[in-house]
């Protein structure tokens, strides 16, 4: 399966875009009830989806996440953490340790970073040889089209924040006790190595872009302008060609009712 020629380009997006706060607030209770009426279509449909987060360090990821969460029944939402491999993933392949991860009908999965570690921070650090990063487009690529010939959408976003915004955020970690604990010595190295980070960011987007599973690069110099966009998209893409009008009353159940509540109780039967 080849990628798509659009594939998104880091360079391209417009850090410069901001939200007022009563905007913010605003179209984030809007996008709660949006994102309420979709999950309680999934639970109609059996349908499900994959978000993957992927983005730079204190890009927002985190943020993002909470406010999502925030307007899901959990027992519908999975928010899955992905941290280095354990030595016990490290003697399979690579994506073994997401199958299990994956979600079941109705409901979603969120990765904060992914399997996509294995062509950015696997690739730069060298913990993959080149030719098993470079192989593992061709191995992503399948992956992700068998979830989505099963009927899983996926939902790919990348937060991107320039080097000078990322560094604002660090020291505002590192002044703050109690999140001093998202500060690691891997943070400091990574971001020295921001331009090979951003080489393999850009290629994992030119080989990756797919029509069934498409990039989205998020500008995350405002938290709260990416939180919306965040939101936004994942409504959007949740919600496209899937049925979000409420079912129709049951008529047995309305019997019911009305014996419990009287005619008085019941304010309408469809």
């Amino acid at each position: 399966m080849r990628a798509q020629a659009e594939a998104p380009r880091l360079v391209d997006a417009d850090l410069t875009q901001r939200i007022s706060r009563e905007a913010y607030e605003e179209r984030l209770e809007a996008l709660r009830l949006r994102l309420l009426t979709i999950q309680q279509a999934y639970l109609r449909s059996g349908d499900n989806a994959v978000i993957v987060l992927e983005g730079w360090d204190a890009a927002g990821k985190g943020g993002a996440i909470r406010r999502l969460s925030q307007a899901f029944d959990p027992r519908a939402l999975k928010v899955w953490p992905i941290a280095a491999p354990r030595p016990y993933d490290q003697v399979r392949h690579y994506l073994a340790r997401f199958w299990n991860k994956l979600p079941a009908d109705g409901t979603v999965a969120v990765f904060d970073r992914s399997w996509y570690g294995r062509v950015l921070v696997e690739r730069v650090e060298g913990f993959a040889s080149e030719t098993e990063w470079r192989r593992a487009f061709d191995e992503i690529n399948s992956f992700e089209k068998m979830l989505t010939d099963d009927g899983t959408r996926i939902i790919k976003l990348f937060l991107h924040i320039s080097a000078e915004e990322q560094l604002e955020r660090f020291a505002a970690r590192f002044n703050t006790p109690s999140k001093r604990w998202k500060l690691t010595q891997d943070d400091f190295r990574n971001r020295d190595k921001r331009g090979a980070y951003v080489a393999a960011i850009d290629e994992m987007f030119e080989r990756t872009h797919t029509s069934q599973a498409p990039w989205v690069v998020i500008p995350a110099e405002q938290k709260k302008f990416a939180r919306v966009k965040v939101i936004e998209t994942i409504a959007d893409r949740l919600a496209a060609g899937v049925d979000l009008a409420p079912p129709p009353l049951d008529n047995e159940l309305a019997d019911i009712a009305q014996k419990h509540f009287g005619p008085a109780g019941l304010s309408e039967r469809t």
